[in-house]
Formats: structure tokens, sequence, C-alpha cells
């Protein structure tokens, strides 16, 4: 039997309200870590892009500044 044919005689509430808060209450707790981990990963890419991006800017602003003054 496939899922659609379960599902054909079903009310519209049961399809659309009850079966998504039953996965809700059982997987809650997978989705939340998963959706956590994903929001981590992203942070501390752009935490590293921008410290990387900081670095870039005070080298090459240390190294215009010491080249134009000549005294290396």
């Amino acid at each position: 039997m496939a899922v659609r044919e379960m599902f054909t005689g079903l009310p519209w509430w049961v399809k659309w309200i009850a079966v998504p808060a039953i996965v809700v209450v059982l997987f809650g707790g997978l989705i939340m870590s998963v959706l956590t981990f994903l929001v981590g990963v992203v942070f501390k890419l752009l935490l590293l892009v921008a410290l990387v991006g900081g670095l870039i800017y005070v080298v090459r602003k240390f190294m215009s500044s010491s080249s134009s003054r000549g005294d290396w």
C-alpha cells in the first residue's frame, strides 16, 4: 500500500495538521539538533570569513604604512 493511497480518504486536517504534529512531537528533538548544528556551522564560517578578512585588512594597512615610511 502506497502512502498516497493511505491518505486518500482522510480529511484535510489529518493530512495537514495531525500528521505534521505527530512528526514534530516524535522527531522534534532531532530536527532541532540538526538545525542547531547547521546554524552553528554557518556562524563559525561567517566568523572565520570576518576574522580572515580583518587580518588581511590589518596586514595590508600595516604593510602599506611601513613601506611608505621606508624604515625597514
